[in-house]
């Protein structure tokens, strides 16, 4: 007769298959979680590095700029909550494998108005002849106020014959769709990757997984600013136009880069990452299974819930086996009082940091007169590694100190106000204008701020019959940029390209004695400069560093602030409420702000309106970290009520705690002496 004994032990040791097995590892699915931040990280931060350059492509404002990198958080936040909730109901992997195809696609979108526009012709007052010589717009013809676009002659005032029908007239409606797209298909990886990895991770470790996450992430941008400047380097339409008749370098306002190759390369990254999700079970074994001692905390709470379940015919049902619905789960969500505070205060810091970093690389061109090349290399290179050390600490001391709330909240602020304290400092950090004849200082060489062209015109220049809204600038032997060589008053010119010299320039001649001649292009290098940019890195660095190193610990509040059961929804509502009221409006207001400090605006093709090509860089300056600080006081008045709630609320469960370690251990070793025990009678009774 059959031992019933083996009957119950025999199952036991059956092998799940050799795929589940596999994959049913939560270190590896932390790998693949990290390559996919990766790609996402990539591709956004690509983005913001060409911010300047689809400003000039499309020929549009900051503030429509910042509507176009906003549309990511629109599509994020239209599916965001649902994900978040009944996501968590079906197979996560597999919802972030979809998520990450259709990423890929908006990606591949972003890209494709450069395949059907025409070639970039930029504003420019030079006139190629076929033998590559240049016949310029000089003084002394200038009576027709030609202006020419890349390699025609048009009209500045009269708008092209049928330039309503130009290829790049509406083309960036596809980097919204695209970016919107992008949005929709990274939803599932946060709040449903990092629950999913919590779910089946030690309580101890979950922190420092998700430090290594957002440490591997940030690997992501690195590469995007460093993909952003090796892509502002090569010409829009590299390949298919003579570089030789390019009379513009990759620092003049006009230039644009390669921008559409990196999101090529970002989509191809998106789609190759998403291939391993469709391998992961729906549930993982969880490290407490495989680490006999592991998570002592979760076992104490099990086993005092078992011994205090009340017996009886009418149970009180655990919350965790209640059914609440989503609209239950919501009013139980927005009761909780400490996650109300955390949420408004991370979302006012939302907001100053992606305005921040939106036109970061746009200030620092403007600021400090360095190419977008220059900028995106040293934006990832300097700040990102800083970026990506201050959550792998923020992580690490989290577990190597084993950090209670309390004390991480205590982290969380002290962070916060330090960074304000850097961020004040910015404010004597600036560079002095351009010194460009009619916009920063009078034709006599005075100082002052002239907004529209308003002073463009002048005696010297009167008999030229210059267009105000011409943009070729031309650099005098003194050190001063005149907006054009006809509003310099030059009559003549030799040389070619980007070789050509002015010469009997009346403007130069009637205020300078000697050299009246002037070369194409901006004159470069501002006195003292260069060092308060060294010291504005220096600074951006700790900055960076401090932000991140408080981030860390204030998502574990937010995680553990919460019922276990409403994790996924609660880190869905934050990022529905951080795209909402900081990731949209954000990059519109403060390309709104930046754009009122515009000097001097481009002209499009059809006469409009088109880009920036001169800031004020003072009000430029005052405004960018004046909305960050005024954001960062805000924030301040949330920390004491915010820090009140913690103590209250965790205080006294972190002494608990450490009160019942040795009552915890004691526990686990008397339940590991019952299985002893029972494995032994088990040996008796099989051998009886």
């Amino acid at each position: 007769m059959e031992n019933p004994q083996e009957q119950n032990v025999a199952p036991r040791i059956e092998f799940p298959p050799v795929k589940q097995k596999r994959f049913n590892n939560v270190k590896l699915f932390l790998a693949a979680l990290s390559c996919l931040y990766f790609a996402k990280a990539l591709s956004g931060s690509y983005m913001k590095s060409t911010i300047t350059q689809l400003e000039r492509r499309f020929d549009i404002p900051s503030s429509l700029i910042g509507v176009l990198d906003g549309s990511f958080e629109i599509g994020n936040l239209l599916v965001i909550v649902f994900v978040s909730y009944f996501g968590a109901k079906f197979h996560r992997p597999r919802l972030i494998a979809a998520g990450s195809i259709i990423m890929a696609i908006g990606t591949f979108l972003i890209a494709s108005p450069h395949f059907f526009m025409g070639r970039y012709n930029y504003e420019s007052a030079l006139t190629f002849l076929s033998n590559l010589t240049t016949s310029t717009s000089q003084c002394s013809n200038m009576s027709n106020s030609t202006l020419t676009r890349g390699l025609g002659a048009t009209s500045s005032d009269q708008p092209l014959p049928g330039c309503e029908k130009e290829a790049g007239s509406s083309m960036w409606i596809y980097i919204l769709l695209g970016n919107l797209l992008r949005g929709i298909g990274e939803t599932p990886t946060g709040p449903l990757g990092i629950s999913y990895l919590d779910d089946y991770s030690t309580e101890e470790n979950t922190s420092f997984y998700i430090g290594i996450l957002y440490t591997v992430a940030l690997i992501g941008p690195l590469f995007g600013y460093l993909l952003g400047s090796l892509c502002a380097k090569l010409f829009v339409d590299i390949g298919f136009v003579d570089l030789e008749r390019v009379t513009i370098t990759s620092k003049d306002a006009r230039w644009v880069g390669a921008w559409w190759l990196g999101f090529l390369i970002a989509g191809v990254f998106s789609l190759l990452f998403s291939i391993p999700f469709w391998f992961f079970p729906k549930s993982l074994t969880k490290e407490t299974q495989k680490e006999g001692l592991g998570k002592t905390s979760e076992k104490m709470e099990f086993i005092m819930q078992d011994q205090s379940e009340p017996v009886g015919n009418n149970p009180v049902p655990k919350i965790s086996t209640v059914d609440r619905g989503f609209f239950s789960s919501l009013k139980v969500l927005f009761s909780n009082s400490l996650y109300i505070l955390l949420l408004v205060s991370l979302v006012i810091q939302m907001n100053s940091l992606i305005g921040m970093l939106t036109f970061k690389p746009k200030f620092i061109e403007q600021q400090y007169g360095q190419s977008a090349s220059r900028t995106n290399f040293i934006i990832g290179l300097i700040n990102i590694p800083a970026v990506c050390l201050g959550f792998f600490l923020g992580g690490y001391v989290m577990k190597r100190f084993k950090l209670t709330i309390v004390q991480a909240a205590k982290l969380s602020i002290g962070c916060a106000v330090l960074g304000w304290l850097l961020t004040i400092s910015y404010f004597g950090m600036g560079c002095e204008n351009s010194r460009v004849a009619g916009l920063t200082i009078s034709y006599e060489g005075a100082p002052q701020v002239s907004y529209e062209g308003s002073a463009l015109h002048h005696d010297c220049n009167a008999h030229c019959f210059c267009p105000r809204t011409q943009w070729e600038p031309v650099c005098a032997g003194t050190g001063v940029t005149y907006v054009s060589p006809c509003l310099a008053g030059c009559k003549a010119s030799t040389g070619t390209g980007r070789d050509t010299v002015f010469h009997n320039c009346s403007c130069i001649s009637a205020f300078t004695a000697g050299n009246s001649s002037a070369l194409l292009g901006q004159c470069s290098g501002r006195d003292g400069c260069g060092n308060t940019f060294i010291y504005f890195m220096v600074v951006t660095v700790f900055n960076a560093f401090t932000f991140s190193l408080g981030a860390v610990p204030g998502y574990i509040i937010l995680l553990r602030c919460n019922e276990p059961e409403l994790k996924s929804l609660s880190i869905g509502v934050y990022t529905l409420i951080g795209r909402t009221l900081a990731g949209i409006p954000a990059p519109i207001y403060f390309g709104a702000l930046i754009d009122t400090t515009c000097l001097k605006w481009g002209t499009n093709r059809c006469g409009g309106r088109g880009a920036c090509r001169m800031y004020d860089t003072d009000a430029f300056r005052y405004i960018y970290f004046g909305v960050a600080a005024g954001i960062g006081v805000i924030c301040f008045a949330l920390f004491i009520p915010f820090y009140l709630q913690v103590k209250k609320r965790f205080l006294l469960k972190d002494k608990k705690s450490l009160d019942n370690e040795y009552t915890e251990m004691a526990i686990m070793n008397q339940d590991n002496t019952r299985t002893v025990c029972d494995l032994s009678m088990n040996t008796v009774g099989h051998d009886q």
